[in-house]
């Protein structure tokens, strides 16, 4: 399409819009969206354009964006501007992270303004809370079946009660990340409801056939996300006598993305919460958002064409606010969610590094750092202004999502390693202390993901029922091994509520009837705040941990260097058990951090000689930035310490 022509679309839909609109001071609006139009316009028509409502279309969406923009309070319109002045304003290594669940962290949104003295203590500046949005009591997936995309769950609140904790945050200095599930709501939102009623403009917004022919072909290729719990990809509704596509569970209807009113709608839903004081949002299942017969109907082109239009989209109404892109793929995969045909990001700023995690978990059962080292390097570079969320930890299971050929590479016979990493995190491997719980296990193939907190998962759980006080270090220091790794790595590090303090499973879920299926309720606990206080006890393990990140991660933002411009080099060592990388100011080169960590409980040795560039006799000159300590070094030769990191800078 010419540009002249996307202009000249551009001023018929301008003279078409709502008089009420047009007299508001749109005038940062008209800017923005002049600027992003073409792309807007050339996305929407690749998406739509073969419609007969096209034009309808393409004027709902812009009218739709111009009135979530006359919503947009001043304040945060004022932070639009100072961000898009500072436009790497994300990547600086200032940010550090935690992600919670409300009910479980301070039982409401009233209780988490009441706590924000416990962030700022740590150093926390960007908090998301999981799904708060309303959700049926029983059919909740954890949040992520919505049956109301505007309303707060009054379990936890009002909206009243997210405004001003909103507030607060800002006044802190304090992020708010939410999430919006983007592929599906619940059966009993109000559009499934209009859909079960007969309604055919309802029901034109889900996947539904009146037989099976459509969804049997849908079946030869899709991958069933949830096997034991939820079989298959259609669920017959007897109300409205139609399959319908529910891909994660039957009560969970997967929007239906080639109708444009589905888009405008969501789009709107977006922006909604953006008005809202949201800083990031976290688009939950972006990989599924696209469905086509022949496909898996996952990371399909167009649903990279849908996070770049509503990025676009957001440009214009809301510039400051940033997306996250909950897409747990193969890591060629995960990139092109920051944007794949663009230098800077065009569809999400932010992306989970799954990979990162999974290897970080398999160095710590085997005790080397093997695979970590080759998984790494097929790992893309990710865009300039793009970063990584690093994290131990999160509300979900953790997947054993590793290349076979990279775990041939390892020296590992990819069946049975996977095997030994199951057995390993579920306590069956004999020398294992970990105390994991099998998710989504699969008895016929013998795959399994596995559940837990960290501090179960490394042996803390197991430490404190033996009274092993050995047991006890070496869980600490696995637990700090494990945040030195995702607060050095480069990205945004996000802990996982309760790891600051050593929280253990909490098996109480398996009697309530709602949860007992579901094992990632092992980790969904609610913080004991008893437990918490003794973070100011010396002595305590809470003390010892609490006090250990608190520091990590107020070295962490004074390091320049720790800022994400993709200045990370791997350096592969001869030392099996070592990790080591080099961050470097991108700037100024010789500016530049060594980090090593040792996943093995022994010490360890790494010849500097062996290092480019960090090979000339150091005599002492190097300094850990963690303890402000010199490490122990001989003939050049650094002695690494069991389960210990350093994040060494030459004097």
């Amino acid at each position: 399409m010419y540009e002249q022509l996307s202009h000249s679309l551009l001023n018929d839909i301008l003279n078409k819009i709502e008089p009420k609109i047009a007299k508001q001071d749109l005038r940062y609006f008209y800017t923005r969206l002049g600027a992003n139009f073409y792309a807007i316009h050339s996305l929407f028509e690749k998406l739509y354009g073969g419609r007969e409502d096209f034009e309808e279309q393409a004027q709902q969406l812009v009218e739709t964006m111009a009135k979530q923009y006359i919503s947009r309070p001043d304040k945060l319109r004022t932070l639009d501007i100072e961000r898009e002045l500072d436009y790497n304003w994300f990547l600086s290594q200032k940010w550090v992270g935690m992600t919670l669940y409300c009910n479980g962290f301070a039982g409401n949104l009233k209780g988490m303004r009441e706590n924000l003295h416990y962030f700022q203590e740590l150093g926390i500046n960007l908090v998301h809370i999981m799904p708060i949005l309303r959700c049926p009591e029983g059919k909740s997936d954890g949040g992520y079946a919505v049956s109301d995309f505007r309303k707060i769950d009054p379990r936890v609140g009002t909206l009243e009660d997210l405004e001003n904790l909103s507030d607060d945050m800002q006044q802190r200095d304090i992020l708010l990340t939410l999430d919006v599930v983007l592929n599906h709501t619940s059966d009993e939102h109000e559009w499934a409801k209009k859909a079960r009623a007969g309604d055919k403009k309802y029901q034109d917004y889900f996947y539904t056939f009146g037989s099976r022919t459509v969804p049997d072909m849908f079946e030869q290729n899709m991958l069933e996300v949830f096997p034991e719990t939820a079989p298959g990809n259609f669920t017959w509704n007897e109300e409205m006598q139609r399959w319908v596509m529910t891909v994660f569970n039957n009560y969970q209807w997967d929007l239906n993305y080639s109708n444009p009113a589905v888009f405008i709608e969501m789009l709107d839903v977006i922006l909604y919460w953006a008005n809202k004081g949201t800083d990031i949002l976290r688009l939950d299942a972006v990989a599924f958002l696209w469905k086509k017969i022949g496909s898996t109907c996952q990371n399909e082109r167009e649903a990279h064409l849908i996070l770049q239009l509503l990025k676009d989209c957001c440009q214009v109404v809301a510039p400051g606010v940033l997306f996250i892109a909950e897409a747990i793929v193969a890591p060629l995969e995960v990139t092109k969610y920051f944007g794949e045909d663009a230098i800077i990001a065009k569809e999400c700023e932010i992306a989970y590094n799954a990979t990162y995690m999974a290897l970080l978990w398999d160095a710590v059962a085997t005790k080397n750092a093997k695979l970590l080292n080759q998984g790494i390097k097929n790992v893309p570079v990710k865009l300039e202004r793009a970063t990584w969320l690093n994290y131990a930890r999160c509300h979900d299971d953790i997947g054993l999502g590793f290349d076979d050929k990279d775990i041939a590479l390892a020296g590992y016979e990819p069946a049975n390693h996977r095997k030994f990493l199951i057995d390993y995190y579920s306590g069956k491997f004999e020398d294992s202390h970990a105390r994991g719980v099998l998710f989504g296990e699969n008895e016929k193939t013998g795959d399994a993901r596995i559940s837990g907190t960290l501090a179960s998962l490394v042996g803390l759980q197991y430490a404190i029922e033996t009274g092993d006080p050995v047991a006890t270090e070496s869980s600490i220091k696995l637990i700090l091994l494990f945040h030195s790794m995702i607060l050095s790595f480069g990205g945004i590090p996000l802990l996982y509520y309760g790891d600051e303090i050593g929280t253990i499973n909490d098996n109480s879920y398996v009697n309530d009837p709602i949860k007992a299926s579901d094992s990632r309720w092992v980790h969904r606990h609610v913080i004991d705040w008893e437990k918490a206080e003794l973070r100011h006890t010396s002595g305590t393990v809470e003390y010892s941990i609490f006090t250990a990140l608190k520091r990590m991660i107020a070295v962490h933002k004074e390091t320049g260097i720790f800022a994400d411009f993709n200045n990370r080099d791997l350096i592969e060592v001869e030392n099996p058990h070592l990790f080591v990388f080099e961050r470097y100011d991108i700037n100024r080169v010789s500016e530049r951090v060594l980090v090593v960590a040792n996943f093995d409980g022994k010490s360890q040795n790494l010849d500097l000689d062996s290092l480019v560039s960090w090979g000339a006799p150091h005599y002492g000159q190097l300094v850990d930035l963690y303890t402000g300590q010199r490490p122990e070094i001989f003939k050049n030769t650094l002695v690494v310490p069991g389960f210990s990191f350093y994040w060494l800078y030459e004097m």
